[in-house]
């Protein structure tokens, strides 16, 4: 997907936006019928949370997949409601956004740093895998499918500490550029501040 495209997507969308909590909340109501929450500091403007509304196969609501941030704790989420449930020492994944980078940060994974590799790979994703074959993942990259890019090896960087490999991408021009056009769109919006939402016109 282009750039322009995710852009016209955005616009066309029924937007609806709140302020609460310190953070600017903006609700997409795409044509398709998908639906996106997105959650902005108001200090900083940077995307603290993206989320996906998730159908069942029948359509019906299965709840929200969390894209940026941390994923909500679950009300329900214990052995009953679940049945099997992951140990809580798997390596777990999340993904943040700054305003220069995409960072992932996957934790638990108590191997040395000099045991891991971080690539980008020809199909647009990052490959995670360690010396020792312990650990492997492949990391889609949303953001950058969004304006038509792979990910380039050179704007890659980890580290690694308390158990935690942190992935650090530095955003490309274009990225940047869609998330400033995308950001202005979103200032526009009519806002309020008790959670009463206007439908603005679009």
């Amino acid at each position: 997907m282009a750039a322009e495209q995710w852009l016209k997507l955005l616009q066309d969308a029924k937007k609806t936006a709140i302020i609460q909590d310190g953070k600017r909340k903006v609700h997409f109501l795409m044509e398709d019928g998908r639906e996106m929450v997105e959650e902005y500091n108001m200090d900083t403007n940077v995307l603290v949370k993206r989320a996906w509304k998730q159908k069942g196969k029948l359509g019906q609501d299965i709840g929200w997949v969390i894209e940026v941030g941390d994923p909500e704790p679950s009300v329900t989420d214990n052995l009953d409601s679940i049945g099997i449930r992951e140990s809580s020492s798997a390596p777990i994944i999340t993904r943040r956004v700054t305003k220069t980078a995409l960072e992932w940060r996957i934790r638990n994974l108590s191997y040395p740093k000099d045991v891991f590799s971080v690539k980008a790979e020809d199909d647009g994703t990052i490959t995670v895998r360690t010396s020792n074959k312990k650990y492997f993942k492949k990391i889609t990259v949303p953001d950058l499918e969004r304006v038509g890019l792979k990910p380039e090896q050179e704007r890659i960087s980890f580290t690694h500490q308390y158990n935690t490999l942190v992935i650090t991408y530095k955003k490309p021009p274009k990225l940047l550029d869609m998330e400033k056009k995308t950001f202005d769109m979103i200032l526009k919006l009519k806002v309020s501040k008790d959670g009463d939402v206007q439908c603005p016109t679009s």
